[in-house]
């Protein structure tokens, strides 16, 4: 997990989904919700998530529970690990204005601890695909073309 900037997350009965993520301490932090930062569907209240991690070769390697605890400003974690992740953060605007938009409280900051053995790993990792079905979206279907008059030629100069 040390070297996992991407990692995968299940909370309740929500679509698990990546999340940009850094281990510090001994655990999994993650940035999200309100503006410009990643989605993090029911990750507000959840106090308990599953994280999946991938390996170099692309595939999952482990899948582990972890216990949620969101972080605040004031909080003696909030001043050892923002900043800590604020470095980690590729294109973000810099250290300090980032850390003035993660105190915001739409903003999670959230550390998620391992809690108990991997439920997935090694010889117990599924061996078929995993695929998720596709979400519905109004972007799959084909929209007509519009309607010309004329045809229009292709001038050559």
């Amino acid at each position: 997990m040390k070297k996992a900037a991407v990692a995968w997350l299940t909370v309740g009965d929500h679509r698990t989904y990546p999340v940009w993520c850094a281990w510090l301490d001994d655990a999994l932090h993650i940035v999200g919700g309100g503006a410009g930062e990643q989605p993090l569907p029911g990750l507000a209240t959840a106090s308990r998530a599953s994280v999946t991690a991938r390996g170099d070769h692309g595939g999952r390697v482990v899948t582990w529970p972890a216990q949620v605890h969101r972080l605040r400003p004031g909080d003696e974690a909030w001043a050892t690990v923002v900043p800590q992740l604020a470095g980690k953060r590729l294109n973000g605007p810099g250290g300090e204005e980032l850390a003035r938009r993660w105190a915001d409280p739409e903003v999670l900051v959230c550390r998620l601890t391992p809690d108990g053995d991997p439920t997935e790993a090694g010889p117990t990792l599924p061996d078929g695909s995993l695929a998720a079905e596709v979400p519905q979206t109004p972007a799959v279907h084909r929209v007509r073309r519009p309607f010309r008059l004329h045809r229009v030629r292709n001038r050559r100069a």
